[in-house]
């Protein structure tokens, strides 16, 4: 296969890859290393062709990733920090877009109201154990955590 097939046939790949969900560019970059493993200015032409089509926005995808956890799958800035600086984006550009995009909470109340059902027939302590937990692990700050549990045992 020559250059150009070679080149026009990847470009459809990953225009395909691409075409499924945004992608961060470190996403497309490793997307590219799996496909051709040793040829770098191949590797770099692509990448050049997908930026000139404007398909590669650090700062889109990272307010895309942003919208698409706060609807479907809520966690606090701390765990969005950590899973955008994997998708590979840079911790500046990362902490302005969730600093601009991310009322934690709100996102930390509303997870709450959905758990609180299940929590109401335990002891006082212990819901607010099993609370304080599932808020850590879903990445909330001890103060949003801390606030929230104040509201809610105030009003209870």
């Amino acid at each position: 296969m020559n250059k150009s097939l070679s080149l026009a046939h990847l470009l459809q790949k990953v225009l395909k890859f691409v075409a499924l969900r945004p992608r961060s560019r470190q996403e497309i970059l490793d997307y590219l290393r799996k496909k051709i493993p040793k040829d770098d200015s191949l590797r770099k032409k692509v990448l050049e062709e997908i930026e000139s089509l404007g398909l590669i926005d650090d700062r889109e995808f990272a307010f895309w990733w942003i919208e698409q956890r706060a609807t479907f799958r809520p966690k606090g800035k701390k765990a969005l920090l950590a899973e955008l600086k994997q998708k590979g984006l840079e911790e500046n550009l990362i902490k302005e877009v969730i600093n601009e995009k991310v009322d934690e909470f709100s996102l930390a109340q509303k997870l709450v109201e959905k758990r609180w059902p299940s929590l109401k027939k335990m002891p006082l302590a212990l819901r607010q154990q099993k609370l304080t937990g599932w808020l850590v692990q879903r990445g909330f700050s001890w103060e949003t955590i801390k606030a929230i549990l104040d509201e809610i045992f105030k009003k209870k």
